[in-house]
């Protein structure tokens, strides 16, 4: 039993009839290989039954309400608990493409998961063309962060087509307090709130100026340097400052989803990379810039100045990467899409991301686990409903700006050789994460597997109503940083091979 952390609560507290705060993945899977040559509904409740002990919380654990939410919720383990509850099959009609199977899946993504039992769905997707299944798998971010969703999809899959032998289920089940039990240590955590409270505010002083949104407030910067000062962290790296300007797709959200997938080679991001410097996070990020510039081009919506983008980031480290509760906090980056030269964007989006990252190794970037839980938990749930509410009319009044950011843009590694669920070959995995009014109308998350990179886009279908685009777009953006490194591996070629000047 374990009670939901600050953060884990708000991820319930900011759900609204528009935003749905659950994340997903869409696995695209050869079947060929299962018993029978089918991905069966029968086969992966079978999975579920016999491996949910290797990922207790997302797939056994309820939500075990506090009365009169006096207190954050605590997880317990639903005693009626039952994979088939969770576990659908769906079919595509012909032909079955890649785009049905999207427009399939943004409608799954659109419905909230029921808060009375086990906060996950899967959904089997049969008839996609050539002769492949689609797994949909969708989690409440309450229950997992990244880092949590890896090791979920490690316990439900196999390096074989064979599964491998499992440690048996030797765990008692998990109960929550007693009414009494939790209506007591609600009251003793509300009494003891204010100085919990202001050593957030203290820890977080000297930071505020990585805050998305504020950091732009005039007076923030200074501030922040003054407090740093006085711990003596003159070493810090100045936080770069943000500023959210205006796009087609910072507008309220409807309640409708669009969601577009695809791939690049994994070699050509490390080849554009070798030749370009950097990271592959640098190179995504860029391909990320040229995509956005030029579905912004198009619309007539592009900035003068950069997009304010937020990039999450695991806090977790060796030694908690089991700890229950959400660990992820938010770089806030600039992204160069105002840059019409290629070559130009790319390096500023390489130094851009340089300076963002060491300031936040240097920080530790724990500002938003501090900020979570400033508001008493007896109010917070209303607070952040109101505030949520709010904002969809803050944003259509043209003199206030409430952006923070631009769109959220998440790169997750992940394993570099096959992998196999119920005998079927997995073949791509595709993220697909949560929108918002705060967050933006617009979600891109990056996932590596098996030498791709796997690209989920989801957006609101009122406001980027085709989000293939972008895809294309990334694609178009590959070309072009390919280019780049052939010129820069040719540039040095010529210089290698110019002959030496012999002195006379």
């Amino acid at each position: 039993m374990t009670q939901l952390t600050a953060m884990d609560a708000n991820f319930l507290y900011a759900e609204t009839s528009t935003t749905h705060v659950h994340i997903a993945g869409l696995g695209i899977v050869d079947a060929s290989t299962c018993p029978g040559g089918r991905l069966t509904v029968e086969a992966m409740v079978e999975l579920i039954r016999e491996r949910s002990h290797l990922a207790a919380r997302p797939l056994r654990q309820r939500l075990a309400e506090v009365p009169l939410g006096l207190d954050r919720p605590y997880w317990e383990d639903d005693p009626d608990f039952d994979p088939r509850r969770h576990i659908f099959e769906i079919a595509l009609p012909a032909p079955g493409d890649d785009r049905q199977l999207a427009d399939a899946v943004a409608i799954l993504h659109e419905q909230p998961l029921d808060r009375h039992r086990p906060l996950w769905e899967l959904v089997i997707v049969q008839g996609l063309s050539g002769g492949r299944t689609a797994v949909y798998v969708k989690v409440h971010h309450a229950a997992i962060d990244g880092v949590m969703a890896a090791e979920t999809l490690a316990a439900l899959l196999d390096l074989t087509p064979e599964p491998r032998d499992l440690p048996a289920d030797d765990q008692e089940p998990a109960r929550a307090p007693g009414r009494v039990s939790m209506l007591s240590t609600g009251l003793l955590r509300t009494a003891l709130h204010p100085v919990r409270s202001a050593l957030s505010m203290a820890r977080t002083a000297p930071y505020l100026d990585e805050i998305p949104g504020v950091s732009a407030i005039p007076g923030v910067g200074l501030m922040t340097q003054v407090v740093q000062g006085a711990l003596r962290r003159e070493d810090m790296p100045k936080a770069l400052r943000t500023s959210a300007p205006p796009t087609p797709f910072n507008l309220p959200i409807g309640r409708h989803r669009s969601v577009a997938y695809g791939d690049v080679p994994l070699a050509e991001i490390k080849e554009i990379r070798g030749a370009l410097g950097g990271s592959v996070n640098d190179v995504v990020m860029a391909l990320c810039a040229t995509a956005l510039r030029q579905w912004l081009d198009k619309r007539g919506g592009l900035p003068g100045a950069p997009l304010a983008v937020g990039v999450p980031v695991s806090l977790r480290k060796g030694d908690d990467a089991g700890d229950p509760g959400n660990q992820v906090s938010l770089m806030a980056a600039p992204l160069a899409v105002h840059i019409a030269d290629p070559a130009e964007r790319y390096a500023a989006v390489r130094a851009d991301m340089d300076v963002v990252k060491r300031r936040f190794v240097a920080s530790s970037g724990s500002w938003l686990r501090e900020l979570s839980g400033i508001i008493p938990a007896a109010v917070a749930g209303t607070l952040t409903r109101l505030a949520m509410n709010a904002l969809p009319a803050l944003q259509s009044v043209p003199t206030v700006s409430v952006r923070p950011i631009n769109l959220i843009i998440s790169n997750v590694p992940g394993p570099q050789f096959p992998l196999y669920i119920c005998g079927a070959k997995v073949l791509g995995y595709y993220p697909i994460s949560a929108i918002s009014d705060l967050s933006g109308g617009l979600n891109i998350t990056v996932f590596s597997y098996d030498g791709r990179v796997c690209v989920g886009i989801v957006a609101c279908r009122d406001l980027v109503p085709d989000p293939s685009e972008i895809i294309d777009h990334l694609n178009d953006g590959v070309a072009e940083l390919k280019d780049l490194a052939r010129l820069a591996a040719s540039s040095s070629a010529s210089a290698c091979a110019e002959p030496e000047l012999t002195s006379v």
